[in-house]
């Protein structure tokens, strides 16, 4: 793999890393929180800004909004 398409898939960390932390979450709280098939790796990968797809992006939105009865959107979880 060059180092084009490495760059493209790692955007680095991510806001969502810091709300967690905001909250006092870990990976596993939003998993058990979400209603949605929903794994501890993807949130970690969330985190360390590693491309994820539209749709588990917004598995993961739906549950921290879910886990920290706040009201986030995508743009406050990813910056790309």
């Amino acid at each position: 793999m060059n180092s084009a398409s490495e760059s493209e898939r790692n955007r680095g960390p991510q806001p969502i890393a810091q709300l967690l932390a905001k909250h006092e979450l870990k990976a596993g709280d939003l998993v058990e929180a979400s209603t949605e098939h929903i794994t501890r790796k993807m949130v970690i990968r969330a985190c360390k800004g590693r491309w994820l797809t539209p749709h588990v992006k917004s598995k993961i939105l739906r549950a921290l909004n879910q886990v920290s009865d706040e009201t986030y959107a995508l743009e406050n979880l990813f910056n790309y």
